[in-house]
């Protein structure tokens, strides 16, 4: 089944290097939240995004969390003045997302907007998607964080202009990188690829609707390590770092139920920050590959196929 999602994914090594190129937005966002604790913010895949951000920018010593905008917006929780806020968005619609944007600028807080080109950003990334499995903007987004943090003196282990290659090479990886599991896709990582984790859930989900869920390794390991068994698959993520030998261990483990354990490792020259990189090109085309084997369209959450679905959800809004 042809999709929008399929060329997007493959367009990350050109659009990666592309914004790798053009530090001078990350370089002015970077002045703009200097000296400040940071909160990043977003919603679904760029929830995912802030989680990342807030590791890149603490790398350079910077207070950095990552809220999730449904946990601020409609909750009235007071943004600091004196802080900085990042806010994530692929199209710059989402409206928690948008919310929490508007009382950060309304309280005189450092506010800085990754988003598609002409979103509405202060920094942008790529042209808007067409498909609703945000791929391309996604990584571009974690591009841009990551040079607001070199631009504060992050040291994040390995060369970020060898970031694009280490994409291709997994786009050139022989296929699928999954067989289609009967029952759920487990992915596990661990420091910052417990999210890389948790997007692969998403992704795996909203593209080709099986069951998946994401977490960090450790988190697996104590209980929801029990639920798997022959029916099931274990994706592993390994970005180095000091989780690397426990994870190994943990999946090691689980091999013995007779789940499926598919490891996948970033090439250690990347060092664990930028291992996202490449583990999230990963995910993303274990998620696609899924979809085109069971034949459903990743693009447009069900909506083709359903009506009834994309009535429903488009009046709860986005």
């Amino acid at each position: 089944m042809s999709s929008h999602m399929r060329p997007t994914l493959w367009s990350q090594p050109d659009e990666l290097a592309r914004v790798l190129a053009d530090p001078g937005p990350a370089r002015a966002a970077a002045d703009t939240l200097r000296g400040r604790e940071v909160l990043l913010v977003g919603i679904g895949t760029s929830w995912h995004a802030a989680q990342h951000g807030a590791w890149l920018l603490r790398a350079a010593g910077v207070r950095a969390h990552a809220a999730h905008a449904a946990d601020l917006a409609p909750y009235d929780v007071p943004v600091d003045p004196a802080g900085g806020v990042i806010v994530l968005s692929h199209t710059g619609h989402t409206g928690y997302s948008m919310d929490v944007l508007r009382r950060a600028r309304d309280a005189g807080a450092a506010t800085v907007h990754i988003s598609a080109i002409g979103a509405g950003g202060d920094v942008e990334t790529v042209a808007a998607e067409k498909s609703y499995a945000y791929t391309a903007s996604h990584t571009a987004a974690l591009a841009r964080v990551a040079q607001i943090a070199i631009a504060l003196g992050a040291d994040l282990g390995g060369d970020l202009a060898a970031v694009p290659d280490a994409v291709q090479r997994v786009l050139d990886l022989p296929g699928p990188l999954l067989d289609v599991p009967p029952r759920l896709v487990e992915l596990v990582g661990a420091g910052p690829n417990a999210w890389t984790a948790a997007e692969g859930a998403l992704k795996i989900r909203e593209a080709s609707y099986v069951a998946a869920e994401g977490l960090s390794s450790e988190q697996f390991f104590h209980g929801p390590s029990v639920a798997l068994d022959v029916q099931d698959a274990l994706v592993v993520l390994d970005g180095g770092g000091p989780m690397a030998a426990r994870t190994a261990k943990i999946a090691d483990a689980v091999a013995v139920t007779g789940a499926r354990v598919v490891r996948f490792a970033a090439d250690e020259r990347l060092g664990e920050q930028l291992s996202i990189f490449p583990l999230t090109a990963v995910v993303q085309r274990v998620a696609l590959e899924l979809a085109e084997a069971r034949g459903v369209s990743p693009d447009r959450f069900r909506y083709e196929e359903d009506p009834r679905r994309e009535a429903a959800f488009e009046a709860v809004g986005f």
